[in-house]
């Protein structure tokens, strides 16, 4: 490769590609490099597609056609134009063209794939691929039209952009391989996966302070909590909380306004805790995903043959991704009820919507209540599951008759995230404001640095202000994961 020079950060294998790796490809153009032991497999698994090409034996997409045409043989004189027209003709894919960052994580996805050698194409494809990718092409992919059974749509806005900007030449099998995968799919799901996790962490942050400034009740956040119920989420949850909140003055039994406070406060280790289960399920699948191959036919290397498969079905993808979304809408709903309730004076023991002075007519906070419950609502919407839907489509004689829509798992899981970043941004302003309303003696060492975060980005609403109308830097801030640190402590909470 022209980059052997360069500084390598990612090396793609076929096997070893991590969540972490394709952000820091996607999110900061970390360059790429084909391993030479993939290559070296590559160049095996193209040996047994040559040796079946000689013997002109009758393969499903190298030898035949496609759907109910793949009883119709390709002469080997037109099997040139067959790979690039089949490109072209599955450009059926609909919508605006996806961020940039979503296109590299698919190219590396779609490179990685093909390291493992049993797509059947020469190494030199995937080499084009990964020379686009560092040198900064990125090819325009419409999202909308794939019903997860392989990204036919997008997989082929990428091939075509991508041939035309290289002047590639596609040989027999390659068509098929560049389009017959699931990279789309799998790089969406890994960003947006990698964004939940963020989220969730900021989320235990924000539900610190949230503890804190309606001076609730410790004792819900008591180590015996993990022992219990022990599951790996809730210990997680807890421990990010105990972090966050140690050296409060809090922790002082005597410092609790309730002896019980409302659930969505009591139980947040429970709630948070759950959603850390089910996105450590969606972890695992996508980081096999990652390093799977999807592709149809497969070679097989050790037998020397090609064989037909269903490989490009995604529904544990889709499926995971399902769970992660039904998971996280409780947290997102719990966040917007202990705003609501911060904001209520019968329940915070706080003026009414946060105002600095009680008894004016101000309303200060009091309508980011709203807001939030609104934001709140809509990102629920997207938890429902859609890896069940049975979609049949006209080609092949009936036999695509299913479908995971992992695209559309993916893309929900995206769009929610992007809501709740906005519903905990909220959540995190209206703690702040309250804890500025009811000063703790002493702070947690991780809410105190949270709230100055916050101050940084939104000032105090002070008596006959406006509340800001413009939270864009601080929900940036929460999709970043810059307040993640802030539940890191000196030490455990004292008992």
């Amino acid at each position: 490769m022209a980059l052997a020079s360069c500084p390598v950060a990612v090396v793609l294998d076929g096997a070893s590609l991590t969540i972490e790796d394709l952000s820091a490809v996607a999110e900061r153009k970390e360059l790429v490099e084909l391993a030479p032991s993939a290559r070296a497999r590559m160049q095996r698994g193209r040996s047994v597609v040559d040796e079946v090409l000689r013997r002109d034996e009758l393969v499903y997409g190298l030898t035949t056609g496609l759907a109910e045409r793949k009883r119709t043989p390709v002469e080997a004189g037109d099997r040139g134009r067959f790979n690039r027209l089949l490109v072209q003709s599955h450009r059926v894919a609909q919508g605006p063209a996806v961020p940039a960052g979503l296109v590299r994580a698919t190219m590396t996805c779609l490179a990685n794939s093909l390291a493992k050698g049993t797509a059947g194409v020469r190494p030199d494809l995937a080499e084009m691929v990964i020379d686009s990718l560092n040198d900064g092409f990125v090819p325009a992919v419409r999202p909308l039209g794939s019903v997860g059974e392989a990204d036919l749509g997008p997989m082929a806005d990428l091939a075509a952009g991508l041939l035309a900007h290289t002047g590639f030449s596609i040989s027999d099998g390659e068509g098929l391989a560049f389009v017959n995968n699931n990279a789309f799919s799998t790089a969406w799901s890994a960003l947006s996966f990698r964004e939940a996790e963020r989220l969730l962490d900021t989320a235990d942050i924000a539900a610190a302070m949230d503890l804190e400034a309606f001076g609730a009740n410790f004792d819900a956040l008591h180590d015996v909590v993990a022992e219990l119920r022990p599951y790996p989420g809730i210990k997680k949850a807890l421990s990010n909380l105990r972090a966050a909140l140690a050296g409060s003055s809090q922790w002082q039994r005597a410092s609790a306004r309730n002896l019980q406070d409302p659930l969505t406060f009591r139980c947040v280790p429970q709630v948070h805790g759950a959603s850390r289960d089910a996105l450590g399920h969606a972890r695992w699948t996508v980081q096999t995903e990652l390093n799977s191959a999807q592709g149809n036919p497969a070679v097989v290397e050790s037998e020397g043959r090609i064989l037909s498969l269903g490989s490009f079905d995604a529904l544990p993808l889709a499926a995971a991704l399902d769970f992660a979304r039904i998971a996280l809408a409780p947290v997102l709903n719990s966040a917007a009820e202990r705003t609501v309730k911060l904001l209520q004076s019968p329940l915070s023991g706080l003026p009414s919507g946060l105002a600095a002075r009680d008894g004016t007519p101000d309303d200060a906070l009091a309508e980011f209540a709203v807001a939030s419950q609104a934001i709140a609502i809509e990102a629920r919407s997207l938890a429902g599951p859609v890896s069940y839907e049975l979609v049949s489509t006209s080609k092949a004689e009936g036999i695509e008759d299913r479908a995971t829509m992992a695209p559309l798992s993916a893309r929900r899981l995206a769009e929610m995230v992007a809501l709740g970043s906005r519903v905990v941004a909220i959540e995190l302003m209206v703690a702040a404001q309250a804890l500025d309303l009811r000063p703790v003696a002493q702070p947690g060492h991780g809410t105190r640095r949270a709230h100055e975060k916050v101050r940084r980005m939104v000032p105090f609403t002070g008596a006959g202000q406006a509340p800001p109308d413009d939270l864009g830097p601080l929900v940036d801030a929460v999709r970043s994961g810059w307040f993640v640190p802030d539940m890191t402590g000196p030490a455990d909470s004292p008992r």
